[in-house]
């Protein structure tokens, strides 16, 4: 019969799967998370002299919210404890732009909100903030990694948005193939591929999955720490995968963290995380919206779909009717 061979594929399928998920929880069991470092801040604010302060400006510095001139005097005070001036900026337009109460002040909901994991993506890149709803911003120089182009930095349009100069497939590849790295856990195909269904269903794209992953237009793949695209991952419970904008096509997940199929309790959802990450691969930035796909935290232990913002979004990208 011709489901007997399917058994053992399916068993060993599983395996796999499960062994990457049995390493993330060790990894987790074993190490504090990422952004834990923010709970004994809270309630920290300017003029304060903390252990841990310098690692919170590492964090904003990192989502793209505080930066100095390092042509002043002080060249190091990203690196110090000193609760200063550009930190108590940073934060406020951190809770500016998660609708959080704007006071400068490390208070408990706004280190509760930065504690939550996310999309690696940062928020504010070159000096473009995209969550302020109805601004509309300038083009800034984007950066360059790795084979191919980095992160840009993003054009903000209503909640949605899109990245510097709206990159974009041109016309002539509205038919994307997609492709895993070799090792990529079997199980974990489907629910990329109906995250990409998902998306075909909603634009006026079309997907395919092809095994020549030189030559695809996608690239998606697993993997720790720094893997050499300059964005390192930070181990389990912090930045949870990152995807490029158009036509960079990589998309990476972070192996350390539990991943599911489905909603699982302490587990984030291959599906949903791949839908985000999908949407950065088309051109669209994060959204403001709590509930869009393309919000930058993703939620353990649930699974969530496309929503009216991701899709007027691609579709004012692409000029669709």
């Amino acid at each position: 019969m011709a489901s007997k061979p399917f058994l053992p594929i399916l068993l060993s399928t599983l395996i796999a799967f499960t062994s990457l998920v049995s390493h993330a929880a060790a990894v987790a069991d074993t190490k504090s998370l990422p952004f834990e470092f923010l709970k004994h801040l809270q309630g920290c604010h300017k003029g304060d002299k903390l252990k841990g302060v310098g690692e919170l400006k590492k964090y904003l510095k990192h989502f793209g919210y505080l930066s100095y001139n390092k042509n002043q005097s002080h060249a190091n005070e990203d690196d110090d404890d000193d609760f200063d001036d550009p930190l108590e900026s940073a934060i406020r337009t951190y809770q500016l732009n998660y609708h959080l109460n704007v006071s400068g002040l490390l208070d408990s909901e706004t280190a509760s909100k930065m504690m939550m994991p996310r999309c690696g993506v940062a928020d504010i890149i070159n000096g473009t903030t995209w969550m302020e709803s109805g601004r509309k911003h300038h083009r800034h120089p984007h950066r360059h990694h790795h084979r191919r182009h980095g992160p840009k930095s993003l054009h903000k349009v209503s909640h949605y948005s899109f990245f510097s100069g709206n990159p974009k497939w041109p016309p002539s590849k509205y038919h994307l193939t997609y492709s895993f790295l070799p090792g990529f856990p079997t199980a974990a195909v489907n629910p990329v591929a109906n995250a990409f269904e998902t998306w075909a269903a909603n634009t006026h794209f079309s997907f395919s999955w092809t095994r020549d992953y030189i030559n695809s237009d996608i690239l998606i793949s697993f993997h720790r720490g720094d893997h050499g695209d300059g964005h390192p991952f930070d181990g389990p419970g912090g930045t949870l995968a990152h995807a490029f904008a158009p036509q960079n096509g990589l998309f990476h997940y972070d192996a350390d963290e539990r991943w599911s199929i489905g909603a699982v309790l302490g587990a984030y959802d291959l599906e949903t995380t791949a839908l985000h990450e999908i949407g950065h691969l088309l051109g669209l930035g994060h959204s403001s919206v709590e509930g869009a796909i393309m919000y930058p935290q993703i939620f353990a232990g649930e699974t969530r779909g496309l929503h009216s913002d991701d899709l007027e979004g691609i579709r004012t990208l692409y000029n669709i009717v």
